[in-house]
């Protein structure tokens, strides 16, 4: 097991760099309807839908390359816990039967993000590196 621990900080990139991916499709989805419109969602986006379209597209890029990578996960994480209890909290107790297992998972990898910092693969850790 203790080969393992020298691929944590890469590993921790990856988990960063993939659910940034997938976070910022959510927001591509709702503003660009890219790959394809998000279901439910009205169109023309409300103001409150239009901000966490922008927040999910601008936090997902900056994730994905690793800047500033603690305090856009803290506000993403942020969202995502607002999220959760604006749009599927009220539908029920259970978020297998609310839709809301996405923006938990969301927010707890970025909190965790917050905690742990960026890994190796990160334009964060290339900075801290220099002399």
């Amino acid at each position: 097991m203790e080969r393992l621990v020298i691929w944590s900080p890469r590993v921790l990139s990856v988990l960063r760099i993939v659910a940034a991916l997938l976070f910022m499709e959510h927001g591509l989805m709702k503003l660009l309807h890219f790959p394809a419109a998000q279901p439910g969602a009205p169109d023309p986006l409300p103001p409150l839908l239009l901000a966490a379209a922008w927040l999910e597209i601008i936090g997902g890029v900056l994730l994905t390359v690793g800047l500033f990578t603690r305090p856009v996960a803290f506000v993403l994480s942020g969202q995502m816990a607002i999220a959760y209890f604006l749009a599927h909290g009220s539908k029920g107790f259970w978020p297998a039967l609310n839709g809301g297992e996405a923006a938990i998972l969301f927010c707890f990898v970025f909190l965790y993000l917050v905690f742990q910092g960026p890994g190796e693969w990160s334009v964060d850790a290339q900075v801290r590196k220099r002399p």
